[in-house]
């Protein structure tokens, strides 16, 4: 036997080719089972490609996908108390903001940004559901107040991807206080005859859906979000009966009037752009490739040359 051939080649041969594989290569569809690349889903914005199940997106992700170019700017959003009420229950709630700021790489719950769709300026703001449930609490009024601020001062119309569990109980009455405060807002984009445009993801529930996720000049949802204020099992528990199938679910909503339309993911770029333009009396989209924001020139004069 040859010793240096047979034994210690190919234990050489198995280090160096060894190779770390990530972890994350490979997700599994919530409603299908059908196991998904994590290129083949980013690349169709999280949504199933065998089934069409909507899965969880970032707002940045969504952002990216939302503007021309990807490219937007994020807006400031004052900075509230970080913890109010010193509330404490299986851990200290600074402690688990900086759980969900590690897990997100966010800072808090709501992002807010400013660029322009297929060549249509808006103000865009977006909630993510992985931060803390996408709760409500101060920052969040704070992150609307200054969309809707941004959106008047601008003369742009206000569009707002809502994804929440409710109201963040870590800061009690100061997050339900963010229900008059959003609606405020709200009613500051109405007398400034600006255009406010909701969509709502799964899930919207509670406080955030008895406030400004149901005050939209035209309410969209994407396919089977669940929307409500109480969940159907608090529901079934308290009546005491069965509820209809896909009770508060988008599609359900839609056919009861309290939607305007039940919209793709893939499809919504393309529907907000329509709406927007419509809402802001602009000339219809001219469908097609655009160059990004930075590299289109003013009118009547030629592109930059590179």
């Amino acid at each position: 036997m040859n010793w240096i051939t047979n034994y210690v080649r190919p234990r050489i041969n198995s280090i160096f080719s060894r190779r770390e594989t990530p972890e994350n290569l490979w997700s599994k569809c919530d409603s299908c089972g059908t196991m998904l690349f994590h290129r083949e889903i980013s690349d169709n914005l999280n949504v199933c490609t065998n089934c069409g199940h909507h899965m969880h997106i970032t707002p940045r992700d969504r952002f990216h996908a939302l503007f021309d170019g990807g490219i937007f700017k994020e807006v400031a959003v004052p900075e509230p108390l970080p913890d109010p009420l010193h509330f404490r229950d299986q851990k200290r709630y600074p402690d688990r903001m900086r759980a969900a700021q590690k897990q997100t790489g966010e800072k808090e719950a709501m992002l807010v940004g400013i660029g322009e769709i297929g060549r249509t300026p808006i103000v865009a703001v977006a909630q993510d559901f992985s931060f803390m449930g996408g709760s409500m609490g101060m920052y969040v009024g704070n992150a609307i107040i200054a969309a809707a601020e941004e959106a008047v001062r601008l003369g742009r119309p206000l569009i707002l991807f809502s994804a929440a569990g409710g109201a963040r109980m870590q800061e009690g009455i100061l997050s339900l206080m963010q229900m008059p405060r959003t609606t405020v807002a709200v009613q500051m984009l109405k007398e400034a005859g600006l255009p406010y445009i909701v969509v709502l993801t799964h899930p919207t529930t509670g406080g955030v859906t008895a406030s400004y996720a149901m005050l939209g000049d035209v309410q969209i949802a994407e396919p089977n979000a669940l929307i409500c204020f109480a969940g159907p099992r608090v529901i079934e528990q308290t009546i005491r009966e069965k509820l209809p199938e896909g009770f508060q679910r988008a599609e359900y909503l839609l056919e009861h009037g309290m939607l305007d339309r039940v919209i793709d993911r893939r499809k919504m770029r393309d529907e907000l752009i329509v709406l927007t333009r419509l809402l802001m009396k602009m000339p219809p989209p001219v469908w097609g490739e655009l160059p990004a924001p930075g590299d289109a020139a003013p009118p009547g004069q030629a592109p930059a040359q590179p």
